[in-house]
């Protein structure tokens, strides 16, 4: 396991583009499938990481309530499952059933939505506006496995809350940390 923080893409950055396959359902979820919601939060995840492992919980409950106020949420996978197994399509099916995640979580096997996003770690949040550019990148919260912190979700609620209310997140922002994307050999981006 190697630790690294979040890249931290620029603020104002549009959403790219993606079109993965949701392994629990089997079907295609595109960008464009959040149209009309007024705020986007992309989170990449894995099954196997302890960092989401410790969140994962919480951000079902948070991603829920997000979803409920009008959000849209989507998780996507990216790790190399040749190398990793636990993080395969089988096991995410399982991962959406046991976690409770009512958002769709996705697929990234070329691992091509990854380095378009810069997305360095698992987990690492994008949340984008309602015209899909990045306003809040960073942190769950300041909890970390073995820490004595309770896990909140703060950072990204509050940052939520704002974009919801139409208002810019605080651009005062903590990178997330977590385990590397386990890229495919000969597959890192040029920026790692």
């Amino acid at each position: 396991m190697v630790l690294v923080p979040s890249t931290m893409l620029p603020l104002g950055t549009p959403a790219p583009g993606f079109s993965l396959p949701e392994p629990h359902t089997g079907r295609i979820v595109s960008l464009s499938d959040f149209d009309g919601a007024p705020a986007l939060l992309v989170a990449f995840l894995c099954n196997h990481c302890p960092y989401v492992k410790h969140i994962a919980d919480h951000l079902a409950a948070v991603a829920g309530r997000f979803r409920t106020d009008g959000a849209a949420v989507v998780g996507i996978n990216s790790n190399d499952a040749t190398t990793h197994p636990e993080d395969d399509a089988e096991n995410m099916k399982r991962e959406v059933e046991w976690r409770g995640y009512t958002f769709p979580y996705l697929f990234d096997e070329t691992q091509e939505v990854a380095k378009a996003y810069r997305a360095a770690c698992t987990p690492d949040f994008f949340l984008f506006d309602a015209d899909r550019r990045l306003v809040y990148r960073g942190q769950f919260d300041s909890s970390r496995p073995g820490s004595e912190e309770i896990v909140t979700g703060r950072d990204l609620r509050v940052a939520m809350r704002a974009v919801l209310a139409g208002e810019e997140p605080s651009p005062t922002q903590l990178p997330s940390i977590g385990c590397n994307i386990k890229w495919k050999l000969g597959n890192e981006p040029d920026w790692w």
